[in-house]
């Protein structure tokens, strides 16, 4: 790990962070998914124009991992959105966290995963939440093992098809 550094993301590496959604995207679902709808979502939210304005937006925050200074996998944070089930929470959605491939396995996840929990903590969020599909075993673990809890779900559109994600919780 003493390679690693996670940096937040400035609107001058839009380019990066397009690189590295469109790569872990395609990585994480092309298999379970048809082309054609995996295109629609890419070309619409994946995209330069879209991620600078993300960046441009202050409720979105983004954070760069690199290791020995390549760019490895990314988290996004969103501070605008909270599910009707946790009003009354101070909540943050970790909407995107992604590490390419070959950097899979070696804890660089869990790295990230911990860098935006202590920022969220530091911000004095009270709730860390995310939605994930159902289907990604991987990632349903991942999160479980950080001590994440279901409390609902939702459909998430993936092109022309409706999926549905799980909605899972953590209390920072």
């Amino acid at each position: 790990m003493d390679n690693l550094t996670i940096t937040r993301a400035g609107i001058n590496e839009a380019e990066i962070l397009t690189n590295l959604s469109v790569t872990t995207f395609r990585d994480a679902f092309t298999a379970g998914n048809r082309q054609e709808d995996m295109d629609k979502y890419i070309a619409g939210e994946m995209n330069i124009v879209k991620l600078t304005d993300e960046l441009s937006d202050r409720e979105n925050i983004f954070f760069i991992a690199r290791y020995d200074a390549i760019p490895i996998g990314y988290a996004k944070l969103r501070a605008t959105k909270v599910p009707g089930e946790l009003s009354g929470n101070k909540a943050i959605e970790l909407e995107r966290l992604y590490v390419l491939q070959a950097y899979q396995s070696k804890k660089y996840g869990d790295a990230i995963m911990n860098h935006c929990m202590e920022y969220a903590i530091a911000q004095n969020y009270d709730t860390i939440w995310l939605g994930v599909w159902e289907h990604n075993h991987g990632a349903n673990r991942f999160y479980s093992r950080y001590g994440f809890e279901l409390f609902g779900d939702h459909v998430f559109m993936l092109g022309n098809d409706p999926q549905r994600d799980v909605l899972m919780k953590k209390a920072l």
